[in-house]
């Protein structure tokens, strides 16, 4: 009986912090070196929070126009001889996709590069480029007076019909 007296007023700890290393002491886990984390990670999706919604937009200041509330933006031209439509990212002023009548693949097959149904064809190519390129959601913003022309609703239509949806969705918070 002394024995175990002994050796309980030995075992037994003056203070909290030596219980704490003792206990500590006690329960080390085994380090498995196939568990560690890399250092130097690389995502090699980087849009992938973006097609989540998750990924943070630059809102910039509020006298900027137009905005960056964007992943991608949608940018349709008309000038005197052709139709052109760009695809933007937020990031660079270099476009990420182009589409226009001056590609001679477009060019060979319309009567007239400029018409209503040349907007249709660009608005179609381009849809269809989206999708082989991943992007799937689009800003499209056009000053109401010149939204409401039928070349410029043609080409809306055209790249509705194809697959691609002109808003983004909201910005999820987590």
């Amino acid at each position: 009986m002394a024995l175990v007296a002994a050796l309980l007023r030995r075992v037994r700890p003056q203070s909290w912090s030596e219980a704490r290393s003792l206990t500590q002491a006690v329960h080390k886990p085994e380090i498995n070196h196939n568990e560690d984390i890399s250092k130097t990670f690389v995502n090699r999706n980087p849009r992938n929070l973006e097609q989540m919604a998750l990924g943070v937009k630059d809102r910039g200041w509020a006298t900027v126009w137009p905005t960056k509330h964007y992943y991608h933006r949608l940018v349709f031209q008309r000038s005197q001889h052709h139709v052109s439509a760009e695809v933007f990212s937020r990031d660079s002023n270099v476009p990420v996709l182009t589409c226009s009548t001056q590609e001679w693949a477009l060019k060979k097959e319309l009567s007239s590069t400029r018409s209503v149904s040349a907007c249709r064809a660009v608005g179609e190519v381009l849809a269809q480029r989206c999708h082989e390129a991943g992007i799937t959601h689009l800003v499209y913003r056009e000053v109401p007076w010149v939204f409401r022309t039928e070349a410029v609703r043609t080409f809306w239509t055209a790249m509705k019909e194809g697959g691609v949806i002109l808003s983004e969705p909201r910005r999820k918070f987590i």
